[in-house]
């Protein structure tokens, strides 16, 4: 199985290393794509290569060669929606073939500007409770929600609940209808 974190400077270190490491926990292959193909750095110093810049391939392809979408939060979504307005058309792409998705707390922003939250239930970080609810979706407030191929978490404390259920959806994804 292949992941990729999307990620820019100023991410929530431990929305990024806990499911990076978790995936790599069972055995996956994580890239990571950040803006300009260099490493990033975390809000508290944490620091991650990256494998890609994100435009080095276009969103469809992207979609075809992962089987899931990590989205941290912390400074890294809005940032990523000026210097890689790309990120968004990969999030879309990715729902469009109903591939998992798993946005933690300001990750949220991400899924606002590739559009794909229209009639469905989300969290994220509270104070985007009102932008949630905008971009068309029910704002739940609890640790993990999954709507679909669509997994999303408030805050780090979310985290445990955030990974278990992602990987429950991205073995949902990989049975055979």
């Amino acid at each position: 199985m292949k992941g990729l974190v999307i990620a820019t400077d100023g991410f929530e270190d431990s929305e990024f290393n806990y499911p990076y490491r978790r995936l790599q926990e069972e055995a996956w292959d994580v890239d990571v794509a950040t803006p300009d193909g260099d490493a990033i750095d975390g809000k508290h110093g944490y620091t991650f290569e990256a494998d890609w810049a994100i435009d080095e391939h276009d969103a469809d392809w992207w979609a075809d060669e992962y089987d899931l979408l990590v989205i941290p939060g912390g400074g890294s979504p809005e940032s990523l929606r000026t210097e890689a307005p790309e990120a968004a058309d990969v999030v879309a792409a990715f729902d469009e073939r109903n591939k998992p998705i798993a946005a933690i707390c300001h990750g949220a922003q991400l899924l606002i500007s590739a559009d794909v939250l229209e009639g469905r239930e989300a969290t994220g970080y509270w104070p985007l409770e009102v932008d949630i609810e905008n971009a068309g979706a029910t704002y739940v407030d609890e640790s993990v929600v999954v709507d679909g191929n669509l997994v999303t978490s408030r805050v780090p404390d979310d985290l445990p609940d955030f990974m278990s259920e992602t990987l429950s959806a991205v073995e949902s994804a990989a049975v055979p209808a």
